[in-house]
């Protein structure tokens, strides 16, 4: 049996996606919230708070509340919570230069991990009817939480996400992680017209306040409470929306220890929140496009990643050998010859080919629609190219270290 028709079911359901996606994105839901102005403010506007939980972010945070401060929202509207999580670096110091001004209130704990700050912060927040949060290494645009706040005019809508990119991407992965967040804004905003997000990202979302009064708050969560709580809201038939042009920008991995590191965190997050904990909301008709779509596609994309990477180095070993081979029984003369009459008309073209080239230029086409519908700055171009070279390849490493660490109990740390 030749290995490669292994591949095809896999590719098959890589195509049927991206199918699904074209037709969601084309569909009445996501073409409207496409269309949605933002309104000008009405006489009542929302107070809101923002919540920064910052461990071991001296670096990072000033700009994060200097991003905050400059957001086009009425400041009497606005508060910020800096919440310092017994942080053993400069953290503290730098908030608490910021701790002067009217808008904002820095808190200062013991270090007991990212949920009890971000708890903590709710609890400060007792005035504000939407919640938000940002982790201290990313950044906002200035009209972002106008944005937000306008999803929310939707009254069915519970959560709101925003669209994440990488800030002022330098190092290779960083580009190729360019990439990777231009197809996500457009997964997220698919998702969110038909709910079926399972996760709130760090970076600036938001909830209303009823949320955490009625669910509860915040949990470790395996280091995943953003995942959890989304996951939380599903369960409870909540909906959790997407304002495509509320831009935040955080810092990419600029290395592949680092970049190993948090996608290990992320994974395993997923899987002992999916497996452990929220089993069953896997096949739910309840909400059948994160019951029987979402989910399983997301443990399908582990197995298959991880199948296709084994088998794509099977392949190239045994490729080698045969080639090594070929070149020790035949004469060097009829080696040169034949180079010399190479042509490309020769080139095997196969389904497996052109699904694999249809299933790129389909991933290549999103990439681009997250980029222009979100207005992300930036070239994409280059980081595409770095993103079909080295993304299958690293994909899968941290691919199997996840599904390593899940099956041995590993416990998976922050950084």
């Amino acid at each position: 049996m030749n290995l490669q028709v292994l591949t095809y079911p896999f590719l098959f359901i890589a195509l049927y996606f991206e199918s699904f996606l074209l037709v969601t994105f084309l569909s009445g839901p996501a073409r409207a919230s496409r269309g949605k102005m933002i309104k000008p403010f009405a006489m009542e506007v929302p107070r809101v708070a923002i919540v920064v939980p910052c461990w071991n972010e001296e670096t990072t945070i000033a700009g994060t509340v200097e991003s905050l401060l400059e957001l086009e929202y009425p400041k009497k509207k606005l508060s910020i919570i800096l919440v310092d999580d017994g942080s053993t670096d400069g953290t503290s110091l730098v908030i608490d230069r910021f701790s002067h001004h009217s808008q904002i209130t820095a808190l200062h704990k013991e270090n007991g991990g990212k949920f009890t700050a971000m708890n903590l912060g709710i609890e400060y927040a007792k005035d504000a009817e939407i919640i938000g949060f940002l982790d201290a290494d990313s950044f906002v645009a200035p009209d972002a939480l106008r944005e937000i706040v306008a999803a929310f005019n939707d009254k069915h809508i519970s959560a709101v996400t925003a669209s994440m990119s990488i800030h002022k991407p330098r190092t290779i992965l960083q580009r190729m992680q360019y990439a990777e967040y231009s197809l996500a804004i457009t997964l997220r905003h698919v998702f969110a017209s038909i709910n079926g997000l399972y996760v709130t990202p760090g970076p600036f979302s938001f909830y209303r306040r009823f949320i955490f009064a009625n669910i509860g708050l915040f949990k470790h969560a395996y280091l995943a409470e953003d995942m959890e709580m989304a996951m939380r809201m599903q369960r409870a038939g909540l909906h959790i929306g997407n304002a495509i042009r509320a831009r935040v920008y955080t810092k990419g991995p600029p290395t592949f220890a680092k970049l190993i590191k948090q996608r290990v965190r992320w994974t395993t997050g997923f899987m002992r929140n999916m497996f452990f904990d929220y089993r069953d909301l896997l096949g739910v008709k309840k909400n059948a496009v994160l019951g029987i779509l979402v989910l399983p596609l997301g443990i399908i994309a582990i197995v298959s990643g991880i199948f296709l990477f084994l088998l794509s180095i099977f392949q190239v070993i045994r490729h080698v050998i045969h080639a090594f081979s070929m070149t020790q029984a035949a004469p060097l003369s009829y080696m040169l010859s034949w180079h010399s009459s190479f042509t490309w008309f020769y080139l095997p073209i196969t389904v497996l080919t052109l699904l694999g080239v249809m299933i790129v230029a389909g991933t290549f086409g999103w990439m681009i629609v997250g980029k222009r519908m979100s207005r992300t700055p930036g070239k994409l171009m280059f980081s595409m190219v770095l993103y079909l070279l080295l993304y299958g390849i690293i994909a899968p490493l941290w691919l199997m270290r996840s599904v390593s660490d899940v099956t041995l109990g590993v416990r998976t740390t922050w950084r």
